[in-house]
């Protein structure tokens, strides 16, 4: 399985183009899987065709919450791609599914955990004020967790997957919304990571600088450098 970041605030591949925003392609599983499509639709269609991404060979598209920052590129991916199941949970709002059912592409609403496929899940709805869903993989190595944002918390989240799953968590990225937060906040979450067993850690996108310099500090070799153009291969 290859994970590979197409959208983000942090730079890896210099060819690549930086904004505010996130989204990730998962391949080599029964399908091939878009998850957010960042805050700019002209971004995220040249950075895919500068990775040698071929759009034709994705068939689901996941939107954790509806932000600008992951339905950005949403029009002008479904403009290039439209025979695609796309998932969004029944709380976002009545534009966002309008463009998707504009475009021809099949709308699945759902709050609850799913099965997308073979080894990949949704979380299902968390949150209250600001409802989202991440993306979850089974792996032989243990599972993989993919936020968005984590508006939910990002402890509660690993929590909730964990009780769900009862696996070995092998690693969480993507952003944290820990931006602005204070050093002695951040350290408990790292804290709580560590009673959690995460094996690996990636904060990126909202975040925050101060952020992954902390978990750059605890986590070292297990630190999970996310960037545009990162790629991530597990067995």
């Amino acid at each position: 399985m290859k994970i590979t970041i197409i959208f983000d605030n942090y730079p890896h591949n210099p060819e690549l183009k930086i904004e505010w925003g996130f989204s990730c392609l998962i391949e080599g599983l029964e399908n091939t899987l878009l998850f957010d499509t960042g805050g700019d639709g002209k971004i995220l269609l040249d950075n895919v065709k500068n990775l040698g991404i071929d759009p034709n060979k994705i068939n689901k598209l996941l939107i954790s919450h509806d932000h600008w920052d992951h339905t950005g590129g949403l029009q002008s991916f479904l403009e290039k791609k439209s025979n695609v199941d796309v998932y969004m949970l029944p709380s976002f709002s009545n534009g966002i599914k309008d463009i998707v059912r504009s475009k021809g592409a099949h709308l699945i609403e759902s709050h609850t955990a799913e099965k997308l496929c073979s080894h990949i899940h949704t979380s299902g709805t968390l949150g209250t004020t600001i409802k989202e869903q991440s993306l979850i993989i089974e792996t032989q190595k243990g599972l993989v967790i993919i936020t968005g944002c984590a508006h939910p918390g990002i402890i509660n989240i690993i929590e909730s997957v964990q009780k769900r799953f009862n696996q070995e968590i092998n690693m969480v990225f993507g952003g944290f919304h820990l931006g602005g937060h204070t050093d002695s906040d951040l350290k408990n979450i790292i804290a709580q990571f560590r009673r959690l067993n995460v094996v690996n850690a990636g904060p990126c996108h909202c975040s925050g600088d101060r952020c992954r310099e902390l978990f750059v500090n605890e986590y070292k070799d297990n630190f999970l450098n996310i960037g545009v153009g990162k790629i991530i291969q597990i067995e």
